[in-house]
């Protein structure tokens, strides 16, 4: 009986994260929590995962933390055997919002280190595991999903740092995307717009003006974490196969020119 696919979900503890592992868990995928502090989050993200007949592994580490990353690597392929789908959806904003005429470098080095440093190695650190395994018939057409944001193009001068982390993973995903398509690797961007989760709940009362009452997304509603999920599960199950280097938008239409 062949195995169930495995993927790596950085970030997988809770918010978009969660949302991902959950749908991936509905279709019987071996997950990945990777998580950088909050344990109690990681394992109920697990716990959710197996009622859902998936398969959860917790992994400590923190994406700002290179040296880390050949740990997800060996456990992964220790516990699992294999890695069918890298998903790097880990990013932090910056601690405090600053004019970018004063933004410090201790943020902008820690904001770009997480969102766009970490993710380029792990995914290179992971690609290479995965040309290994399909030379060794272990996987076929493994997948790369980026998780960005409408940050990657929306200025925010007060986060200046988190919109150029965002932006880089754009340029990122074409060069992995044009660089990894010789061994069947494809690999996609997914770009949220305003998500509903805890690290949003703070700004709920300004979101929800400006989407149920001025109408920033034509679709007039909070995007929600299983959104994010259902894009990734189309990426998953293969039904983009003559697509790599794509950006799909989960925005409400936020990105769409308007009169």
């Amino acid at each position: 009986m062949e195995k169930s696919k495995v993927a790596i979900v950085t970030g997988g503890s809770r918010g978009i994260g969660r949302g991902i592992a959950l749908s991936l868990a509905e279709a019987g995928w071996r997950i990945v929590i990777n998580y950088r502090s909050n344990d109690a989050a990681a394992n109920e993200t697990r716990e959710e995962v197996e009622k859902l007949g998936g398969k959860g592994f917790v992994l400590q580490a923190d994406m700002g933390e290179i040296d880390s990353f050949s740990k997800i690597t060996d456990a992964t392929l220790s516990e699992f055997g294999q890695i069918d789908l890298l998903v790097n959806n880990a990013g932090v904003g910056p601690r405090a919002r600053v004019d970018m005429l004063e933004v410090g470098t201790e943020s902008y080095d820690e904001v770009m280190g997480i969102n766009l440093r970490g993710p380029f190695f792990l995914t290179q650190l992971v690609a290479n595991h995965m040309i290994k395994l399909i030379k060794d018939e272990v996987i076929t057409n493994p997948k790369i999903i980026n998780v960005s944001s409408i940050s990657a193009y929306t200025s925010s001068p007060a986060r200046a740092e988190y919109c150029i982390s965002k932006a880089g993973i754009g340029m990122m995903t074409a060069l992995w995307a044009d660089r990894l398509a010789e061994y069947g690797i494809n690999v996609y961007e997914i770009r949220p717009g305003i998500i509903k989760t805890d690290l949003t709940s703070g700004v709920k009362d300004k979101y929800d003006r400006l989407i149920l009452e001025q109408g920033i997304t034509p679709i007039r509603r909070w995007g929600l974490p299983e959104d994010i999920g259902k894009a990734v599960m189309a990426i998953a199950s293969d039904l983009l196969p003559y697509s790599t280097g794509e950006v799909i938008n989960v925005d409400g239409g936020f990105h769409l020119s308007r009169l």
